[in-house]
């Protein structure tokens, strides 16, 4: 039986009304969005689980403080407010606001990067990966191998294979190599933490070639939540302390800030030297903002600044991380083929597992969200070859990516264990007739930027 779920450390004070929309209208829906779930839209939708970005609830707390927000163009003191809570919970002295994750990416690797640069990842996610294609690089997945076994249990299948990392470095040399990065949580692979060490192991071998070490991020806290629970060397210390120790290992982070840090809008990036400030800033002013406020007004620096102090509360990551479990044991329970150890923002189903019978090039995973918003209006999202895929641009020749799979996201604070059960109920129904789905999806429009396909798609079914 799937495990109990703690007690909400909260209590619900405002409710948003909600609708399963009729079968007719699903189909209207899927055909308007082109049979791609960014295209829906969410008043047809019951149950959103297309992202964790942005999509959580607030504190009352983080609602006082929006009403502090001093919306000064340069030196407001929001800006101060976040720079505190910066420095106190994650022990950076340089903080660069940015409206969220993927403006962070941009000035990044358009201030660090080079065409024909090479770039070491554990599993870059689809917006970092198309940041690096934007400036003409690319990356290297250095992960571990048991990162691809659905049903290996290895307690940190996020980190990085140091081998794989040596000797990465060693075919590219370092002066084609701007920066490492790890991404924490490994959200491409299923949602898996990075261990403490294996980050200061890298961390080692990033110094030793003089070569930066940056992390992505953006679940950091619920990384560190792993760490307590699964590195039992660490085991003595909060969660707070540990997300420090994890932040000693880098130079430098880019944050969503709409993931851990709780707020519905807002990105940052934290750095250890003036060096690296003064490199970085330029392209802040002209793509965000001045580099005070980057792109967010006032009231979003105060309710950050709160939001990441709130985000290390054991309560609310104990709670969060046992309804993420709690959803991915009654699916298991039922048959259904998921990423183990269930990850600690999303439950990742193996579509390829799941509809074995549809070729990887017509798309299984998206064809998977398509039946289960069909069944009971749930939106998900297919993480596969429609993401990841290839394509030579000489050849055309198609290469997917090892894994299949299909994420549900789950809101921070918003959605209940009943919600849960719905979920687990709609997709179980879906894998009692996987045998009869038999179509796959065809593209019939991309955008004409590399990386980006799946969000923009318009696909439609072909018979098998």
């Amino acid at each position: 039986m799937a495990g109990k779920v703690p007690p909400e450390p909260f209590r619900i004070k405002m409710v948003e009304p909600v609708h399963v929309p009729g079968a007719e209208d699903r189909e209207k829906a899927l055909k308007a969005g082109h049979f791609n779930m960014f295209g829906l839209r969410a008043a047809d939708v019951y149950i959103d689980l297309l992202t964790d970005s942005g999509t959580g609830a607030m504190s009352k707390q983080q609602w006082a403080a929006i009403m502090m927000g001093d919306e000064a163009y340069a030196g407001a003191d929001s800006f101060y407010s976040l720079k505190k809570s910066v420095k106190d919970v994650l022990g950076f002295d340089y903080t660069i606001p940015v409206h969220q994750g993927r403006a962070a990416e941009n000035v990044v690797f358009g201030s660090l990067v080079k065409e024909g640069d090479v770039i070491p990842f554990n599993m870059p996610f689809d917006t970092t990966r198309g940041h690096v294609f934007n400036v003409g690089a690319s990356s290297v997945d250095c992960v571990i191998d048991e990162a691809f076994d659905r049903e290996n249990l290895h307690p940190f299948k996020g980190n990085v294979d140091l081998k794989k990392l040596e000797k990465t470095i060693a075919r590219y040399g370092k002066d084609r190599i701007p920066f490492i990065m790890v991404t924490i949580t490994n959200n491409s692979g299923g949602g898996q933490p990075v261990s403490l060490q294996n980050l200061r192991d890298v961390s080692a071998a990033a110094k030793k070639h003089a070569i930066p070490l940056l992390l992505d991020a953006a679940r950091m806290a619920e990384n560190a939540w792993f760490i307590k629970h699964r590195e039992k060397e660490f085991a003595d210390l909060s969660v707070g302390e540990i997300l420090k120790e994890t932040m000693n290992t880098a130079d430098a982070i880019t944050v969503s800030c709409k993931k851990d840090p709780l707020v519905n809008i807002g990105g940052l990036i934290a750095c250890r030297t003036e060096e690296m400030y003064y490199k970085l800033t330029p392209r802040v002013i002209l793509f965000e903002g001045f580099a005070t406020y980057g792109g967010l007004a006032g009231r979003d620096l105060e309710a950050l600044a709160v939001g990441l102090r709130e985000m290390v509360n054991e309560e609310h990551l104990t709670h969060r991380i046992a309804q993420v479990r709690y959803l991915g044991e009654l699916l298991s329970e039922g048959g259904v083929p998921c990423i183990h150890p269930i990850g600690g923002h999303a439950v990742f189903i193996d579509a390829g597992a799941f509809l074995p019978h549809i070729p990887q090039g017509s798309y299984p995973a998206d064809v998977l969200s398509v039946e289960i918003y069909r069944e009971g209006a749930i939106r998900g999202i297919g993480l596969g070859a429609l993401a990841f895929e290839n394509v030579d641009e000489k050849t055309g020749e198609r290469t997917f990516p090892k894994l299949e799979l299909y994420r549900l996201a789950i809101n921070r604070r918003t959605y209940t264990n009943s919600h849960m059960e719905y979920v687990a109920e709609t997709i179980l129904d879906v894998y009692k007739r996987r045998e009869s789905i038999n179509y796959g999806l065809k593209v019939t429009y991309e955008p004409p930027v590399k990386g980006l396909k799946h969000f923009l798609a318009h696909l439609e079914p072909v018979k098998l």
